[in-house]
């Protein structure tokens, strides 16, 4: 069946109808998806702060001008945002190789601290990178540590027992990245925001992101922020019940999506991995290194060939998602808990971040 009939079907959760449709490996009916690099249809413009963001403070992240941005909005979902691509050539890069070596470290928390000794986890890239540098793509090699990564948690470290934050498992968030947030938070209409807390998902071609809510956060006022690097993928964005048909969209490398006002609180998943739509191993705004002539304040890092080499390795098979959160209103503060130390990671058995391996579905320790 089509997905535009599956669309029209509703009824008793057609949100699962739409993700197992496009789930699927051999769809090829993708004429109901939509596409922000050829909007039209329910896709308008909208309307960005310009003023709130200085060109100066753009550049430091690595972002073109506000002025320079698109910015696009969907007819029945008001606050959802989507910008394709505004970053600078080159810029991605620095996002790319803080995300696998940077962020991952300690005192960070991942998925493969739930079964390995720390000293096994304390560095990722060092244990990998040559092992990836030499990878083949044309047989099954074992898995390095950084492939299977699965999630990095930031700031306040979200707890996946209890679905909750706390004031007691919280740790330092990374400077760059907050700043690359709240200037992007600016520019959609939010002055003020605080990054507090980030998700960090690592996808592959045989990964999703289940159906699901986010809603931990104290204050649900400040929008979602979500920024994807490397391959591509189907997003699924649905309405406050799962009986609402879902409306299907691309995610390319250096999209970024605003979830705010009424949208910040829908159902949403990501059902499958894709190729870049350009038939090349990475998409083309990945091919270009950073200028030499960063300017006065930049968060932004030159990368050595070496490390790129790696981090390209790595995003030929691979997409990777930050997501980003303000988690307390201005002056507010978590509620007392009782009988909780706050830093329960292991996920319960309704995690939503799923996997095929093999053919064999299972769900690792991730978002």
């Amino acid at each position: 069946m089509a997905a535009a009939a599956l669309t029209r079907e509703g009824g008793e959760d057609a949100f699962r109808r739409l993700f197992r449709f496009y789930r699927q490996r051999d769809v090829s009916d993708m004429r109901a998806v939509v596409d922000f690099s050829a909007p039209g249809g329910q896709v308008f413009r909208s309307q960005l702060s310009i003023s709130s963001v200085s060109d100066q403070d753009a550049y430091r992240v690595g972002l073109q001008p506000v002025s320079q941005w698109k910015a696009y909005g969907l007819n029945g979902y008001p606050g959802f945002i989507f910008i394709p691509n505004p970053f600078l050539p080159g810029c991605q890069r620095h996002w790319v190789k803080q995300c696998l070596k940077l962020y991952p470290q300690k005192p960070n928390v991942c998925n493969l601290d739930l079964h390995m000794a720390p000293e096994k986890t304390v560095d990722l890239w060092g244990q990998s990178k040559e092992q990836l540098r030499r990878k083949s793509s044309s047989k099954r090699e074992p898995r390095s540590l950084l492939e299977k990564l699965r999630w990095v948690t930031l700031g306040y470290h979200y707890n996946w027992d209890t679905k909750k934050y706390s004031a007691n498992h919280h740790t330092p968030f990374p400077s760059d990245l907050a700043f690359l947030s709240e200037q992007v938070a600016a520019a959609c209409g939010f002055r003020g925001f605080q990054a507090q807390a980030g998700i960090l998902n690592y996808y592959h071609f045989d990964s999703s992101l289940g159906i699901h809510v986010d809603e931990s956060e104290l204050d649900h006022s400040r929008p979602l922020l979500s920024f994807s690097f490397g391959q591509s993928s189907i997003f699924l964005l649905g309405g406050r019940k799962r009986e609402e048909a879902p409306t299907a969209m691309f995610m390319h490398s250096g999209d970024i999506m605003v979830m705010s006002g009424l949208s910040r609180l829908l159902y949403h998943a990501v059902p499958r991995v894709l190729p870049n739509p350009e038939g090349t191993a990475l998409p083309s705004c990945l091919d270009q290194a950073l200028p030499s002539d960063l300017p006065v304040g930049s968060v932004i890092e030159h990368s050595s060939d070496e490390d790129w080499q790696v981090c390209a390795k790595y995003l030929q098979s691979s997409r990777i998602n930050m997501t980003i959160r303000q988690v307390l209103a201005e002056g507010q503060k978590f509620p007392e808990e009782s009988g909780t130390n706050g830093k329960g990671q292991a996920p319960s058995e309704d995690s939503h971040h799923e996997e095929n391996s093999r053919g064999k579905r299972h769900k690792p320790n991730t978002v």
